[in-house]
């Protein structure tokens, strides 16, 4: 049996802030969930943050309030949260005193999305990316599988979050069919599918996407993806609180990585996870990206062709 996490980063919206939307999910035996879960909660608790979660769009973000602080590096982590909440309480009020409301709103929402990692410098904050990042670059055992969309690329009416789960769902489930096929080739039977090979689901409990996936997933049971019959991937997507569910939380770092290679062209996350993505006979088809009739240079592209990947 598989677990497989879906998160995604960006907005399938046209004219939003992101160019791309990416649509990513982690693949992990679930027998293994039990020492991933620790080996990252490890990690979380050398950086002080055994219960908080990880989310990484904010864990990545510069706080311009840490560099009005003088020696904060010098501080010990305590000293750093009563400097940082004095130096955000300052700026609420000189936001409230200025009367820009959307100001204020989103000043409020960074504060209590980023309140668990005031205590990290940036270097400290992007050093605990890269840390988990290495541990799931090091997972042998698990797949990735992407769609990353150039959104203006796609042709209009696409429904483009509907395209990319489809082509997750039919990835997942191709890898689980390959999985099968290893099996019966080493003597397995050809009958049935085993239970080492089926699939579930599971997705952040966001209450708008979870009726459009759920219906979507329903759809696939009953009459496949284009390319694929789903049969090895059990029941409509299980839900979970990201907070606190530590594997969601790394597909949330993984589609990040994803979003901001292709849009800024950042490398050092990514390249830490690129090879877990699903492969099959030397060509990169875990994730797949959309640019249309565009011709893309991107190693992602070239490697997915199977050719040198381009610098």
């Amino acid at each position: 049996m598989y677990f497989c996490y879906l998160d995604e980063s960006g907005t399938p919206q046209l004219g939003a802030q992101t160019s791309h939307f990416i649509l990513l999910g982690m693949a992990i035996p679930a027998a293994a969930w039990h020492q991933k879960d620790r080996r990252v909660n490890v990690i979380k608790a050398r950086y002080g943050l055994k219960d908080a979660e990880i989310h990484t769009g904010y864990i990545a973000r510069r706080f311009p309030e840490q560099e009005h602080i003088a020696n904060f590096e010098k501080m010990n982590p305590t000293q750093r949260r009563a400097a940082m909440a004095q130096e955000r309480k300052n700026s609420l009020i000189k936001a409230a005193a200025l009367k820009t409301g959307d100001r204020l709103k989103s000043l409020k929402k960074q504060y209590a999305k980023s309140a668990d990692y005031i205590h990290l410098t940036h270097a400290e904050r992007t050093k605990l990316l890269q840390e988990l990042a290495d541990e799931i670059g090091s997972w042998n055992d698990a797949r990735l599988f992407a769609e990353a969309v150039d959104k203006v690329t796609m042709p209009p009416g696409v429904d483009i979050f509907e395209k990319a789960f489809e082509q997750v769902v039919t990835r997942f489930h191709t890898f689980l069919t390959k999985r099968e096929g290893e099996r019966v080739k080493r003597g397995g039977s050809s009958t049935g599918i085993s239970v080492d090979n089926q699939g579930l689901l599971i997705q952040d409990n966001n209450q708008t996407v979870a009726k459009n996936i759920t219906a979507l997933m329903r759809k696939f049971h009953h009459q496949g993806t284009l390319w694929a019959k789903v049969d090895r991937i059990i029941e409509t997507p299980l839900f979970v609180d990201s907070s606190l569910t530590s594997m969601v939380q790394m597909a949330d770092l993984c589609a990040y990585a994803t979003r901001r290679f292709f849009e800024n062209g950042e490398t050092d996350l990514f390249d830490r996870i690129i090879g877990r993505f699903d492969q099959a006979g030397g060509r990169i088809v875990g994730i797949r990206h959309y640019v249309g009739g565009k011709n893309c240079a991107c190693k992602v592209c070239a490697a997915h062709r199977g050719q040198k990947k381009t610098k």
